[in-house]
């Protein structure tokens, strides 16, 4: 009896063991019966929303397990966690932000390297009421301007200002949180940056405010990319294929998300986290719309851009938001090749 009992303790722990070490999983897969997924999970930007849709569909369709992996998509609690947890191992992947990772690897140290490029080109504007006498970057002076007190967005308007003719000092930059849409709709500024457009542009049109917004790379801004993948550099060593087998299924998410949109927005829409961001169908759909394009490489999803990227720290150096800058060769990789 007694040894009957060590034998059932036994088998309950080596189980329990085995799902915790949280390396690999089995599931039924579709006509190929049992199979062991490998663990990957990525930590968004944000709350679902439009420009997660591609990761969305690659889960609710099968491409993720069919690339012999199973997902586990998680949510910040602060806007610095997808690179800090990415650094940490903590999770294979985050989506962050070209800037910001630029700045954490050449200020801060971090072991962190992109592999793939989501949205190539800012979505960050600067957007004003379509009424206002404002018309480019030079017409900023005398005016005051709300931001979300990030410092990137005090060099987008100094470098814009500059190229433009304009005289970034005579412009008043006035923390406003991110409270953008509340400050630019009460008058208690005249524009706002750090508004996005696959965002904040479609929620103020859907309350029933038009506007208008200037582009950075218009006036001296190379065209970063806004959002992409990161992961640390001990993680992309160990783990390589399974990034990569992630990336292949994120990549036939994406494709299904461009030819299908609206069945993709349905996906999404199901997969939303109404208690902490509802999601309005409108909005999203626009937001959609202007994001498909943005993230469409020239050759392959993710695909990345050695000399973009030296581009993209060469102006960050020279508008003083890093001291020194980090080996581009260092800092992302082409997870296509």
């Amino acid at each position: 009896m007694k040894k009957a009992l060590f034998v059932l303790i036994s088998l309950v722990l080596g189980l329990l063991t085995a799902c915790s070490n949280g390396e690999s999983k089995s599931t039924e897969i579709r006509g190929e019966g049992t199979k062991e997924l490998k663990e990957v999970s990525i930590m968004l930007d944000w709350y679902p929303n439009a420009v997660h849709t591609y990761l969305y569909v690659a889960k609710e369709k099968g491409y993720f397990e069919d690339e012999g992996i199973k997902v586990d998509i998680q949510f910040p609690a602060n806007p610095t966690d997808p690179i800090n947890l990415a650094a940490a191992g903590q999770v294979t992947l985050g989506i962050s932000y070209q800037p910001d990772v630029i700045i954490a690897r050449a200020n801060q140290g971090v072991t962190i390297k992109s592999v793939g490029a989501i949205v190539r080109s800012p979505l960050n504007r600067v957007v004003f009421k379509d009424d206002s006498e404002i018309h480019s970057p030079k017409d900023l002076e005398g005016k005051t301007v709300g931001y979300p007190g990030i410092p990137l967005n005090e060099s987008l308007i100094q470098s814009m200002m500059k190229a433009d003719g304009g005289n970034p000092d005579n412009v008043k930059l006035v923390d406003v949180g991110f409270e953008l849409n509340s400050s630019l709709v009460s008058g208690n500024v005249d524009a706002v940056i750090g508004a996005y457009i696959n965002h904040e542009v479609p929620v103020l049109k859907h309350e029933g405010y038009e506007t208008r917004n200037l582009n950075p790379t218009d006036y001296g801004i190379p065209s970063y990319n806004e959002l992409i993948a990161v992961t640390s550099d001990k993680t992309w060593d160990n783990e390589q294929e399974s990034i990569k087998a992630f990336w292949r299924a994120a990549t036939k998410g994406y494709d299904f998300t461009s030819e299908n949109p609206e069945e993709a927005l349905n996906i999404l829409l199901d997969n939303q986290d109404e208690a902490n961001f509802p999601l309005v169908e409108e909005v999203e759909k626009e937001s959609l719309d202007i994001l498909l394009p943005l993230m469409k490489s020239e050759t392959e999803f993710g695909s990345q851009n050695k000399d973009q990227w030296e581009e993209t720290i060469n102006w960050m150096k020279d508008a003083g938001l890093i001291e020194n800058e980090p080996n581009v060769d260092d800092i992302f990789v082409n997870i296509n090749k």
